[in-house]
């Protein structure tokens, strides 16, 4: 039974767009281990506090990631 943790900064991203991941990484598992096993396949979506995520010893942001990713745009 697969099971697939993604964690990622409160209020980033909309209940639409985790259940989009929902499903395009249940697709990805399937896809390699077989669609028998879609049923239980399980994807959890964890919202992690603004400020409460590190990267390289400093604390990232809800609006310090917006600001990165509307910086690739």
């Amino acid at each position: 039974m697969p099971l697939v943790q993604l964690k990622g900064l409160s209020g980033y991203l909309s209940l639409e767009q985790k259940q989009e991941l929902i499903r395009k990484v249940t697709d990805a598992i399937v896809s390699v281990e077989g669609e028998g096993l879609r049923p239980v396949t399980w994807v959890i979506v964890e919202d992690v506090p603004s400020g409460q995520w590190g990267v390289g010893g400093s604390p990232v942001t809800t609006e310090g990631l917006k600001k990165m990713a509307a910086q690739g745009k």
